[in-house]
């Protein structure tokens, strides 16, 4: 008597429509025996992806039914993204998703994305007018158009930065979707990206920080403290005009700074900072005391005048006790440099002058990686590295007198 021509579970190959078809029982991510098939127009084509499937289902779970990327993608952001991390990081992903990664490979099934696919989907990036593919200048009115709708293509596309946050983002959806076993490589962290040359950060003097500092103090300016914290503390936009009163301890001079204020998708979110390394009490210096007196005394005579006060429990508020809008914020920030007569930076560039002046007072780098609160060591010294010309000036003097 003749014995089987396979083994339990071998699967079988077979003429199907216009070429062939196999199967390989596996054992689904769930747990449950089922049959996975694979297709080819030759035997010879389907007896390499039948061998090839026995290989993946000897090392562990296949997935039967893998969706295409689009729908998952949607699903990635909604269950995985969106609970459980910051707003603005899914509002960034959703971002990604819908403008530069689903028109191009949403209909690709997750596990049959190819790295040449992935490599060229990158490539082609930078060459994508997102005001052509979004119609931005179309949606004007015919008054108003002044680019790609009138055939002058206004060059649009993401920069070498954001093209790296977008693989990022796919690379990151892409890793989950290989944790729920429906792909067994990730082939997004394999493409090439184009050579990235960091923009030359702007930094003021130590004369520029104080020239703005002192303007802002002459005229009275109501944020004169906010600006202090940014250039003497190191502290970031959103932490400044998210600090609550109780944030500020004079008896022990200390602030504690553990939240933020941020506008996202039209609603303006008073939340924790994003990491904990943010995180921080760090002592008051007498100037930065003084400026946050004289902001809580403007606080009160606000108040006093105001006809209806919102106390929102900020140390920065309007008139009227409301939340400062950092676009407003960043606006008063742009006309106090003109006023100081000083180059205008923006005000994170404030916050790296920061780290860059203490550079230049020899301040230990882990010191000053505790004041602007780093995650990574490599970030602070990345800001250490922007010596001002006046030390360099005085380093290649003391050389060329040395080797006179």
């Amino acid at each position: 008597m003749t014995g089987k021509a396979r083994a339990d579970g071998e699967g079988s190959i077979y003429p199907h429509r216009n070429g062939f078809a196999a199967y390989v029982w596996v054992t689904t991510p769930s747990g449950d025996r089922k049959r996975k098939y694979v297709y080819g127009k030759t035997r010879e084509e389907v007896h390499d992806k039948w061998l090839k499937l026995h290989q993946e289902a000897k090392k562990g779970p296949v997935a039967t039914r893998v969706p295409n990327l689009g729908p998952y993608l949607n699903y990635w952001l909604e269950e995985v993204i969106r609970p459980n991390r910051a707003p603005k990081t899914y509002v960034n992903y959703e971002l990604f998703v819908r403008l530069y990664i689903a028109p191009f490979l949403g209909d690709k099934r997750l596990d049959r994305l190819q790295l040449r696919e992935a490599q060229k989907w990158v490539n082609k990036l930078p060459s994508v007018c997102q005001c052509c593919a979004q119609g931005k200048d179309a949606r004007r009115s015919r008054a108003k158009q002044r680019c790609c709708a009138l055939g002058r293509c206004c060059e649009q596309a993401p920069s070498g930065r954001t093209i790296k946050d977008i693989r990022d983002c796919l690379r990151s959806a892409l890793n989950y979707a290989c944790r729920e076993e429906l792909i067994s490589r990730n082939v997004v962290a394999l493409v090439t990206l184009p050579t990235l040359r960091k923009p030359k950060r702007q930094r003021w003097s130590s004369d520029e920080a104080r020239r703005f500092l002192e303007s802002a103090k002459a005229e009275n300016d109501p944020l004169y403290a906010a600006y202090a914290l940014v250039l003497i503390m190191g502290m970031r936009e959103g932490e400044v005009l998210g600090l609550p009163d109780e944030a500020i301890n004079f008896e022990t001079s200390e602030l504690d700074i553990s939240w933020q204020l941020q506008r996202v998708q039209k609603k303006l979110l008073h939340r924790q900072t994003k990491t904990p390394t943010s995180d921080d009490t760090m002592p008051l210096i007498d100037i930065v005391t003084t400026a946050l007196k004289l902001r809580l005394e403007r606080r009160e005579r606000d108040k006093e005048k105001a006809d209806a006060w919102l106390d929102s429990g900020l140390v920065f508020t309007t008139e009227h006790g409301t939340p400062i809008e950092p676009r407003n914020f960043l606006r008063s920030w742009a006309t106090r440099c003109r006023k100081a007569g000083v180059r205008y930076i923006t005000v994170h560039d404030g916050r790296r002058s920061c780290g860059s002046l203490l550079a230049d007072l020899d301040v230990h780098p882990r010191v000053a990686m505790r004041i602007l609160r780093h995650a990574q060591f490599a970030v602070t010294m990345e800001i250490y590295t922007e010596i001002s010309s006046d030390q360099t000036r005085a380093a290649l003097k003391k050389l060329g007198d040395s080797l006179q």
